[in-house]
C-alpha cells in the first residue's frame, strides 16, 4: 500500500505541471508571432547608459530596431514584464541603497511612466520574477543573500514587503565569491507552493514554502498539494559551484542550474519515490575542450520547445548549445557559439523561439542570432545593435 500511494503521488506530480504547462502555453504561442518592445537592462555607474532602453522587434523577421530610451533610472540590471503586459518592473542594483521600480509602459513610444519606487531591503538585487497569480514579485538581493517578497496592487504599484528571508547553509570553498549567501535567482514552483533559490555562496538552490494568499516564505516542511513534506527540499550542489540562475523542463520535471564558478551545469530530477528532495544525476561542462582561460557562466535558458538548452560564457565569450534528450533530460554539449563580443551576460529568446538575442556588457552590444528549429544551431542574422553596458532583455508584446 505504501508503494502504490508513492506512485499515485508521483504520478499526480508529473501530471499535474504537464496540465499547467499546457494550459499556460495556449496563449503564449498565440502570441508569439508580430511584433514586440524588448525592454534592455543595463548599468549606468561609470558608463554612458542612462537607464532602460526600449527597442521594437519583428518575430517574422529577427528584425531589432533602436526606439531610445525608456526610463532613466540608475543601474537596471534586471528589467522584467508582467505577465498581463501592462507593468514593468526592474531592480535598480545599487548597494546599500539598491530599489525596486515599478513602471507602466506606453504601448506607442515604449517610454515607461514610474509608478513607485522601495528600497529593495537588501544589498544589490539580481533577479526579479512574479508568483504564478501575478499577485507578487520576488526579489533576489545578491550581496546581503535575502529574499524579498513584494504585492502589486490593482494599480501596478508596488506595496510594503509580506517576506523578507536571509538565505542559511553551509558557505562554499571559494573564499573570495563564497564568502556568505549570494542570492542570485529566485524563482516559483510550477504549482506555486514553493519558490526556489539559486545562491552562489551556498552550492544550493533552496526551496522556500509560499503561501500564494499571505505572499509569506517559510523555511523547514514544504506543505504542497500531497500530503507529504520534509524538513529541506532544497538541490545540493558540489562544493564551489557558485549556482547563479537556473531553468526548468517543461513539465518541471527537471531544472538545469548554472554554476558560475566552474562553468558546469547541473542536472536534477525534480520528484522520487521516496523523499522528492531534488536529485542530481549528470554534471556538465558549459565549456569546449581545451579551454583553459578563465571563464564566469552567466545566463541559462532552455528553448521553448523543450528540446535544447542554452548557457552562456563570459570569457570564452560564447553562447553554450546543448541538446536535451527527450526520454530522460540528459544534455549533450554540441556547440560553442561565439557572441561577438566581450561579456554576454544575459541572453534572450524571443518568444517565438525563431532567435536569440545575446548581450555583451563590455562590448556594448546586441547580437541576433537565428536558431536552427531541428539542431538548435545559432547563426549571427549580422544585426549588431549598438546600446551601452546591456545585461538584459525582457519583451512585451504590443497589440
Amino acid at each position: 500500500m505504501k508503494i502504490t500511494r508513492r506512485w499515485i503521488a508521483f504520478l499526480i506530480v508529473l501530471a499535474a505541471p504537464l496540465l499547467l504547462f499546457s494550459s499556460a502555453q495556449t496563449p503564449e504561442k498565440a502570441a508569439a508571432k508580430g511584433q514586440y518592445l524588448a525592454y534592455v537592462g543595463t548599468y549606468t555607474s561609470k558608463t554612458s547608459s542612462k537607464g532602460i532602453y526600449v527597442f521594437r522587434f519583428d518575430t517574422a523577421t529577427g528584425k531589432l530596431s533602436a526606439i531610445g530610451v525608456a526610463a532613466e533610472t540608475p543601474d537596471p540590471s534586471w528589467v522584467a514584464v508582467h505577465s498581463n503586459g501592462k507593468y514593468v518592473y526592474a531592480a535598480n542594483e545599487a548597494g546599500k541603497a539598491s530599489t525596486i521600480s515599478a513602471f507602466t509602459p506606453d504601448a506607442m513610444s515604449g517610454k515607461l511612466t514610474l509608478l513607485n519606487q522601495l528600497p529593495s531591503l537588501g544589498e544589490d538585487p539580481c533577479y526579479i520574477s512574479f508568483d504564478r497569480t501575478g499577485k507578487y514579485i520576488f526579489v533576489a538581493n545578491y550581496t546581503s543573500g535575502n529574499v524579498v517578497v513584494f504585492p502589486i496592487g490593482p494599480d501596478g504599484q508596488l506595496g510594503a514587503a509580506t517576506a523578507n528571508v536571509h538565505d542559511e547553509g553551509k558557505l562554499g570553498p571559494n573564499k573570495e565569491r563564497q564568502d556568505g549567501p549570494h542570492a542570485h535567482w529566485i524563482e516559483p514552483s510550477i504549482d506555486d507552493h514553493s519558490v526556489y533559490v539559486a545562491d552562489l555562496g551556498l552550492d544550493s538552490v533552496l526551496r522556500y514554502g509560499f503561501d500564494a494568499t499571505k505572499g509569506t516564505l517559510s523555511t523547514g516542511p514544504v506543505q504542497s498539494n500531497w500530503s507529504h513534506s520534509v524538513l529541506d527540499l532544497s538541490a545540493k550542489l558540489a562544493r564551489g559551484t557558485g549556482p547563479r540562475h537556473a531553468a526548468f523542463s517543461r513539465n518541471g520535471a527537471q531544472m538545469y542550474v548554472l554554476g558560475e564558478l566552474q562553468s558546469t551545469v547541473t542536472a536534477f530530477h525534480m520528484v522520487g519515490l521516496d523523499d522528492y528532495v531534488p536529485t542530481s544525476f549528470q554534471k556538465v561542462s558549459a565549456l569546449p575542450k581545451g579551454f583553459s582561460g578563465h571563464n564566469d557562466a552567466a545566463e541559462i535558458a532552455l528553448h521553448p520547445s523543450g528540446h535544447f538548452l542554452y548557457t552562456s560564457n563570459r570569457g570564452n565569450d560564447t553562447i553554450a548549445v546543448f541538446n536535451v534528450q527527450p526520454r530522460d533530460g540528459r544534455l549533450t554539449l554540441v556547440a560553442n557559439v561565439s557572441t561577438g563580443g566581450k561579456e554576454p551576460r544575459h541572453f534572450a529568446i524571443d518568444p517565438s523561439g525563431n532567435y536569440l538575442l545575446a548581450e555583451n556588457q563590455l562590448s556594448n552590444n546586441i547580437v541576433v542570432f537565428k536558431i536552427n528549429s531541428a539542431t538548435g544551431g545559432l547563426t549571427p542574422t549580422g544585426q549588431v545593435v549598438e546600446v551601452p553596458s546591456p545585461v538584459n532583455i525582457a519583451f512585451l508584446r504590443e497589440d
